[in-house]
C-alpha cells in the first residue's frame, strides 16, 4: 500500500481557476437540465390550462428546429392568466410562455431559456455554482 498526497483547492483557492471552468465546461453537460425540464412542466401546465393541444422540441442549449406550438386553445382562458404571479407551476417559465404565447410567439421563453444556460456555463456562472457547493479541484482543474 501506499499513500499519495494531493493538493487540493477550492475555486477561490485555485491558481487558475480557468483550468476548472474548462475541467467543468467538458465533463458537466447537463447542468442546465433542470431549467429545460420546468419548462416543459410550464409548457403542459398551460396547454392543460387553456385547452387544445400543444406540440414543442426544446432544449436548454439552442438547437435548430426547436418550436412550441399550441393549437386550439381558448384565448379567453389564455387572457384570464396573470402572468407575474407563475400561475402554472411557479416557476419563471410559466410568465415568458404566457406571455409569449399572448403575443403571439411562445418561443420567446426559449430566449430565457438559453440565456439562463449560457449563464450557468460562464464564469460567473461556474463560480457561484462551485462556491455554493464547496467543491475541490486538483491544480490541474479536475473536480476531486
Amino acid at each position: 500500500m501506499r499513500t499519495i498526497e494531493t493538493t487540493v483547492y477550492t475555486i477561490d483557492e485555485h491558481p487558475n481557476p480557468e483550468k476548472c471552468f474548462e475541467w467543468i465546461r467538458s465533463n458537466w453537460h447537463d447542468l442546465n437540465d433542470h431549467s429545460a425540464a420546468e419548462a416543459v412542466g410550464s409548457i403542459k401546465a398551460l396547454s392543460e390550462a387553456i385547452g387544445g393541444s400543444v406540440d414543442y422540441v426544446i432544449s436548454a442549449v439552442a438547437s435548430q428546429g426547436e418550436f412550441i406550438r399550441f393549437r386550439d386553445y381558448s384565448h379567453e382562458e389564455l387572457m384570464a392568466l396573470d402572468a407575474d404571479s407563475c400561475p402554472l407551476t411557479g416557476v419563471c417559465w410559466d410568465a415568458d410562455l404566457i406571455r409569449g404565447l399572448i403575443s403571439g410567439e411562445p418561443e420567446n421563453m426559449l430566449h430565457s431559456l438559453h440565456a439562463d444556460t449560457e449563464y450557468v456555463y460562464s464564469d460567473e456562472g461556474l463560480r457561484d455554482l462551485c462556491e455554493a457547493n464547496r467543491y475541490e479541484f486538483t491544480e490541474d482543474g479536475k473536480f476531486l
